[in-house]
């Protein structure tokens, strides 16, 4: 039964590992992109959108990475890779946080500004 969820399991992490990079590259680079797009045009206004929103690619992509460590996990039982899913747990709730908190005062802004 054990080998059967091994056979299983590898290659599911394989595919959300992939597809994690895959979305923080995208992101990067599309956020590199923006940053020469605001300095070029030197519109310092955009610069907060731009990384709230490359914030958002990391958060998705790290989202991704802690499902493939839960998943790994449930093959895995040495404590390194309990430790790395409470590392990622921990770093994704304090980047959503933080990002949570860059929308809602953007969104204030806006308001505020619009009034």
């Amino acid at each position: 039964m054990r080998e059967w969820l091994i056979t299983i399991t590898e290659p599911t992490i394989v595919i959300i590992d992939a597809f994690a990079l895959f979305i923080v590259a995208f992101g990067t680079v599309e956020a590199m992109v923006s940053v020469l797009r605001v300095a070029i045009q030197k519109d310092q206004s955009r610069a907060r959108e731009v990384w709230v929103r490359y914030g958002r690619w990391l958060v998705a992509g790290l989202t991704f990475q802690l499902a493939s460590d839960i998943v790994e996990t449930s093959i895995s039982t040495d404590w390194e890779g309990i430790a790395r899913l409470g590392a990622i747990a921990v770093i994704r709730t304090f980047l959503n946080y933080f990002l949570e908190r860059d929308i809602s005062e953007r969104v204030e802004k806006k308001e505020s500004e619009g009034s």
